[in-house]
């Protein structure tokens, strides 16, 4: 009994120390880039069949904040289609083959977006596999009073939490760069606005000036 508890908690041990990543086939990344003006621009994503594909982006910086979306299957079928969004959030389940996302930035002429999104991928098929590698150390251990299932979906919940605040984490980065790019072109705004305004007050209190005087001049010649 003791050699197979010792067993079973080196195994947990060399679970925990990678890091949980074999409790989870969860997959995220994110990626910032500029658009250029009159510019499109695709990218690809392969899936398997029954797995889940989440997409996130928003417009950070570019006049209007807004972009055109769209997602298409492997089939050519436009899953979905977006016109003029400043951000949006979208998750299908997924065939086999590559998922086509495009960011369409044509209809603005002189305008360049800076354009962040994430990819969270799910249930990529591998559980199966990962079920059967812990369970052979399940031999001869059903007198434990510990269940490794029960420690096992306790390690689970705590990587979805972590791997959700992470997330949610990223979101507000873009968020705040959003914020702070609009923010700084208000600023501009406000500056170049003021900086009219007290030139055309000066201006003006020159021509007061001006008029004021010429109503106190003589004008009449004096005769010799």
């Amino acid at each position: 009994m003791a050699k197979e508890a010792l067993l079973l908690f080196l195994f947990l041990v060399d679970r925990l120390l990678r890091g949980c990543g074999a409790f989870s086939q969860s997959v995220d990344s994110d990626f910032t880039f500029n658009l250029p003006a009159g510019n499109k621009e695709c990218f690809y994503q392969p899936m398997k069949k029954d797995a889940s594909l989440e997409i996130e982006y928003q417009v950070l910086d570019g006049a209007s904040l807004d972009i055109n979306f769209h997602l298409v299957s492997p089939n050519n079928e436009i899953l979905i289609y977006e016109e003029r969004k400043s951000d949006g959030v979208h998750t299908v389940e997924t065939e086999d083959g590559d998922y086509m996302f495009c960011f369409d930035n044509t209809f603005s002429t002189i305008s360049e977006k800076v354009i962040f999104f994430e990819l969270i991928l799910d249930h990529l098929g591998e559980d199966g596999k990962e079920e059967e590698d812990w369970r052979k150390y399940l031999i001869g251990t059903d007198l434990l009073d510990i269940k490794l299932e029960d420690i096992l979906e306790s390690v689970n919940s705590v990587k979805a939490r972590l791997s959700k605040s992470v997330q949610i984490q990223t979101l507000l980065k873009a968020f705040e760069a959003r914020d702070r790019n609009i923010q700084e072109i208000n600023y501009e705004r406000v500056n170049f606005w003021s900086i009219v305004n007290l030139a055309i007050m000066v201006f003006v209190s020159a021509v007061q000036v001006y008029m004021l005087r010429s109503l106190f001049e003589d004008k009449r010649k004096s005769r010799p």
